[in-house]
C-alpha cells in the first residue's frame, strides 16, 4: 500500500493494455496454434531501413540530438508540419500554431491542462479511448459519456443536451478508437459550430488519419479563418512512421494556447523527444510514397475483416476502419471475462467493451475490440476460423 495516494489516481483504472497482457501469464500456447495478439494498435514493425539509417545518422553526427531542446519542438520540424498540414486540408496553419509533443497522449494532456481544471467536465463519445479518460480522472476532471447511435456515430444535438457550465471540451476521434468508424465532415462540422456557439474547445483527435479510407482532407475545419478559437487537432507520428517508441506527437491549436501549453510540457518532458523529431522530420520529407502503401495494406486488411465477418453468424460489426473492428459477440458473458476465456481456449487476445464504457453501460459487455494492425490477411482469416469454432 502506498503511505499517500491522490485520491483521483485511485479513482481510475489500471492501464487496459498492460491489464490485458496479464492474462497471457501462465498460459501455454502450442505451435499448432500460437497467440493471435489483436490487443494494441501500434505498429510491432520497426521502422523502414532509409528511417533507421536517418536516425542512426543523427545519433552519431548531430550533437544538438542529444541536447535539449524547444519545449514546444524542434522549428523545422514545426514548419513541415504547418506547411503540409495546411496543403492536405487546404487551409492556413502557421508554425506558431504548432507544438511537438512526446506522443499523442501527451499531447492530449497538454490540452486539457490548458483547458480544465477540477470540477469541470468534457463530453466523450462511447466507446471512448480509455487513456483520455483516464486522464480526465486523474485531473479530477468529469468524463461525460455521449452515447453513439447507428454506426458509433455521435449526434451533435444529443452533445448539446449534456453541455453545461461546467463543460469545457468535446473530444472526437475519427478515424475512431476503438470503433475505427471515420466521422463524416459534416459531422466534424457540426460539432465544431456546437463548441463554437457555445464558447467551448472541440478537440480532434486524428491519430489514424494516415489511414483514413477516404482520398482527400477529411473535413474542411482549417478552411475557417478562425478555427484556432474553437479547435485543437491531436496526431501521432507513432503510426505512419512506426515511431511508437521514439514518443512524437502534435497539436495545433491558437498562439495563446500553446503559450499556457509550454509551461506544462516544460514542467513536464522539458522537450520532445530530439532524435524522434529528427527522425519525424525525415519521415514526413521522404515517406510519402511509402506512407501510401502502408494505408493501401492497412485498407487491404479492413476489406478482409468485412469478408470473413460471415463466418461469425452471431456476432455483429458495429464499426470498421482504420486499425480497429469493433464488435459484438453474441455470448451470455461479460466481455471481460470472455476476453480472458478467448485467450486461453482460443489464442486470442483482445480487448473488450468494458474498457472502451463507463461501468454503468451494460453495452460495455456486449463488446469487443479488434486491432488489426498487426495481422496480415492470412491471420485474419485464422482469426475469424478461431471465433467461430469457439463456444462457451
Amino acid at each position: 500500500m502506498c503511505a499517500q495516494l491522490n485520491p483521483r489516481f485511485a479513482q481510475t483504472f489500471a492501464p487496459p493494455v498492460m491489464e490485458a497482457r496479464r492474462w497471457l501469464d501462465g498460459v501455454d500456447f502450442p505451435a499448432d496454434r500460437p497467440l493471435l495478439n489483436v490487443s494494441q494498435a501500434a505498429p510491432i514493425d520497426p521502422p523502414p531501413e532509409g528511417l533507421r539509417r536517418a536516425i542512426a545518422d543523427s545519433a552519431m553526427n548531430n550533437v544538438d540530438a542529444h541536447l535539449y531542446g524547444p519545449v514546444l519542438g524542434m522549428p523545422e520540424l514545426r514548419v513541415e508540419v504547418a506547411s503540409q498540414w495546411s496543403e492536405a486540408y487546404g487551409g492556413t496553419i502557421n508554425e506558431s500554431q504548432v507544438a511537438i509533443t512526446s506522443g499523442c497522449n501527451q499531447a492530449f494532456a497538454a490540452t486539457l491542462a490548458t483547458l480544465a481544471g477540477e470540477g469541470d467536465e468534457v463530453i466523450l463519445p462511447t466507446p471512448w479511448y480509455f487513456n483520455h479518460k483516464m486522464w480526465l480522472d486523474m485531473m479530477g476532471v468529469g468524463s461525460i459519456p455521449l452515447k453513439t447511435g447507428a454506426g458509433l456515430l455521435p449526434d451533435p444535438g444529443h452533445a448539446r443536451a449534456l453541455i453545461t457550465d461546467k463543460t469545457r471540451a468535446i473530444a472526437l476521434v475519427s478515424p475512431n478508437n476503438p470503433g475505427g468508424v471515420e466521422y463524416p465532415a459534416s459531422l466534424i462540422r457540426a460539432f465544431l459550430e456546437l463548441c463554437r456557439e457555445k464558447g467551448i474547445a472541440l478537440i480532434l483527435d486524428e491519430t489514424y488519419r494516415d489511414f483514413d479510407s477516404r482520398d482527400g482532407a477529411p473535413h474542411d475545419l482549417f478552411h475557417d479563418p478562425d478555427w484556432h478559437d474553437t479547435l485543437i487537432h491531436l496526431y501521432s507520428f507513432s503510426k505512419a512512421y512506426r515511431l511508437t517508441g521514439h514518443r512524437v506527437g502534435a497539436f495545433i491549436a491558437s498562439e495563446d494556447r500553446l503559450f499556457q501549453a509550454e509551461k506544462f510540457l516544460d514542467t513536464v518532458a522539458i522537450c520532445p523527444n530530439q532524435l524522434g523529431q529528427h527522425a519525424a522530420l525525415w519521415g514526413m520529407q521522404n515517406l510519402g510514397d511509402w506512407v501510401k502503401g502502408e494505408r493501401l495494406e492497412i485498407l487491404d486488411r479492413r476489406a478482409a475483416i468485412a469478408e470473413n465477418m460471415p463466418k461469425l453468424e452471431r456476432w455483429k460489426l458495429l464499426g470498421l476502419g482504420a486499425y480497429f473492428a469493433y464488435v459484438q459477440h453474441p455470448f451470455d458473458l461479460r466481455s471481460d471475462v470472455l476476453a480472458q476465456k478467448l485467450v486461453r481456449d482460443a489464442g486470442v487476445l483482445m480487448l473488450p467493451g468494458t474498457m472502451f464504457m463507463p461501468d454503468n453501460d451494460p453495452a460495455g459487455g456486449q463488446q469487443m475490440r479488434v486491432a488489426f494492425a498487426n495481422i496480415d490477411r492470412t491471420d485474419i482469416g485464422i482469426l475469424f476460423d478461431r471465433l467461430a469454432a469457439f463456444s462457451t
